[in-house]
């Protein structure tokens, strides 16, 4: 892009590696080349694809689907504080107090789609029944 400013587009493959998506750029370059990843509604095949603040890309990461807006470059990869400055996620509502069992007030963390099990920290692997309670809740057989 000759007429825009330096430092407002980016490679698509850098700017999920910098906003901590993939783990790496390779990774993310796969995500592309398989389709997907789409900018503003289009699949895109190319890494070399250009990103702007404003952009909407739609990541499909196994199986969760993200739609995030872009809201700057990144210059390098930094912390997670600092990555998330990057982007806005779509998907999910801004996060809503919850009370828990003790009358605390807490937030939903974002990404979260549904309520998740309690299950205590060191307590195993999930018994036969429970897996087949969870195969039953996710819809398999």
């Amino acid at each position: 892009m000759p007429d825009a400013p330096a430092g407002s587009v980016q490679r698509v493959d850098q700017w999920m590696w910098f906003a901590r998506f993939v783990k790496s750029r390779t990774l993310a370059q796969a995500l592309i080349e398989r389709g997907k990843v789409r900018i503003n509604r289009e699949k895109i095949y190319k890494t070399s694809t250009i990103v702007r603040p404003g952009d909407v890309l739609t990541l499909s990461l196994g199986p969760r689907v993200l739609s995030i807006e872009v809201l700057g470059i990144g210059s390098r990869r930094g912390p997670a504080s600092e990555a998330a400055l990057l982007y806005r996620n779509l998907a999910s509502p801004s996060p809503a107090p919850i009370s828990g069992a003790e009358g605390e007030t807490g937030t939903v963390e974002e990404g979260m789609d549904a309520p998740q099990a309690a299950r205590s920290t060191g307590a195993g692997r999930p018994t036969k029944l429970e897996r087949r309670q969870l195969d039953k809740l996710r819809g398999r057989s």
